[in-house]
């Protein structure tokens, strides 16, 4: 078995591992076994746990934003809806029997004071989601898309969170609800400015 192969193995059994189970609860002794290589092999792959736990949540990051980006532009006709479909997507997820809530939370929530970069990866996707929802939101009739996109990355994380810890897919429809409501409201402020401003 090559390193490639070896490290795909790993970040496999790691995702498996530390996403149902969290990471301090899971050994690299375990992770070993379960991705089926030598102690010897994964030290190469991954010199210390904080690395490897690191290029899980990237490599999740990635395929997660993959697949929330292909549903939207699957599932969304016009520019306007896009906003929505992500809420229709979360509902999705959530009612996959694995579904244990967002990792870079979890992440963070364990590790998040102690490593510097688990904080740093949780921070990115956060910002990669921002940064994707105010895309999203430009094809809304809206002035100011950054504000709302904003409120739009709360309610996903909330969403998220809360479905989680009651174990109900429906915080996702109750969160699409919010997220119509707000971009409404967002689009029918613009609009009484301009008109207050003619």
């Amino acid at each position: 078995m090559d390193l490639d192969e070896a490290r795909a193995r790993i970040l496999d059994a790691a995702e498996k591992l530390f996403y149902d189970r969290g990471i301090q609860s899971v050994g690299m002794d375990e992770l070993r076994t379960a991705a089926g290589v030598s102690l010897k092999r994964l030290y190469q792959c991954f010199p210390a746990k904080h690395d490897l736990v690191e290029a899980y949540l990237r490599r999740r990051d990635a395929r997660w934003r993959a697949a929330l980006g292909e549903y939207v532009a699957a599932h969304a006709d016009v520019p306007e809806v896009r906003p929505l479909v992500v809420f229709d997507w979360l509902y999705t997820w959530f009612s996959d029997p694995d579904f244990r809530g967002c990792a870079f939370i979890n992440a963070f929530g364990e590790l998040g004071a102690t490593s510097e970069g688990v904080g740093r990866v949780a921070r990115e996707h956060k910002g990669a989601l921002l940064s994707y929802l105010t895309d999203l939101v430009r094809g809304v009739p809206v002035a100011r898309p950054e504000a709302p996109a904003g409120q739009l990355a709360l309610l996903v994380d909330g969403a998220i969170t809360t479905a989680a810890i009651t174990g109900e897919p429906d915080a996702a429809r109750r969160a699409r609800a919010a997220a119509e409501a707000l971009l409404a409201a967002a689009g029918a402020g613009d609009a009484g400015r301009a008109a207050a401003s003619a």
